[in-house]
């Protein structure tokens, strides 16, 4: 073979290897961008596969010790998700949905107010429900044995707003029994009737009985009869308003699992 054929054959198979090596790392740069896609769509869900998001969840007053249990433990589940509770009487949390504060879901305790809401939410699901107890100071020094104590004129009683669920239901199954209460205060919320009776303001009130049992150091729970007595649904639902549409919705289904009944089933909420 000559020399010159040599020299041909030797540059051919340069200039081959040269124009090989950009397309060798073309295509490992194809395999890094799609491995770096795929990292990249793990990283935006959870190990439990609910999309990572900050969520806003709008609650019901008598919701809040349980659900920062609950929170906790959803966050936990979910490494890399959030959840923040805004706790208040169920009426305040619908006019705050209304007026299009910015939150991811909602929590109301009872259908009536969540379904004045039909337009803003998605479709709601019971996660819970609950009753009413006759809350009274350590020891029950006024000794109230039943609803029919509290129409006592010496008693002060407070009870929650009409337009509050509790307040509602106080109200129903007053007026059942024909009972006439007069509160020496109404408060926004359960948590505000609960604290009268706590403080020494207000000899009873009227509230649910998971909310007694926060506060078994200061108060007595005197129970109702379930003939007596009201029940009160639990719904949640994403709200349409929402930036996490999807985790919204996995929160909302994670309530209705289990592992969350099992907690607020633990603070005395009944099964939906």
């Amino acid at each position: 073979m000559s020399p010159l054929i040599t020299r041909r054959r030797a540059a051919a198979a340069v200039l081959t290897t040269a124009l090989l090596i950009p397309l060798a790392a073309c295509g490992d740069s194809g395999s890094d961008q799609a491995k770096d896609k795929d990292s990249g769509s793990k990283a935006t869900s959870s190990a439990s596969g609910a999309p990572k998001a900050d969520l806003t969840v709008l609650a019901a007053a008598s919701l809040t010790d349980v659900f920062k249990e609950a929170g906790a433990a959803y966050e936990k589940e979910n490494p890399g998700t959030k959840v923040t509770f805004s706790f208040a009487g169920s009426q305040e949390l619908a006019a705050q949905v209304k007026q299009g504060a910015p939150a991811d879901a909602l929590v109301t305790a009872d259908t009536k107010t969540m379904d004045g809401l039909t337009g803003e939410t998605g479709t709601p699901t019971v996660i819970a429900k609950n009753r009413l107890v006759i809350a009274v100071g350590e020891g029950n020094p006024e000794k109230v044995e039943n609803l029919k104590d509290l129409s006592d004129a010496k008693l002060k009683v407070v009870l929650a707003a009409p337009e509050v669920p509790v307040g509602r239901y106080s109200k129903q199954i007053l007026d059942a029994q024909k009972i006439e209460v007069k509160p020496v205060s109404q408060e926004p919320n359960v948590r505000a009737v609960l604290s009268k009776v706590e403080l020494g303001e207000a000899d009873a009130g009227l509230v649910y009985k998971t909310d007694a049992a926060t506060a078994t150091d200061k108060v007595d729970a005197i129970d109702i009869p379930d003939a007596e007595n009201a029940v009160a649904s639990y719904p949640a639902a994403t709200l349409k308003g929402s930036k996490h549409s999807e985790a919204a919705a996995a929160f909302v289904a994670w309530l209705s699992t289990p592992a969350a009944q099992k907690i607020l089933q633990g603070a005395g909420f009944q099964q939906p």
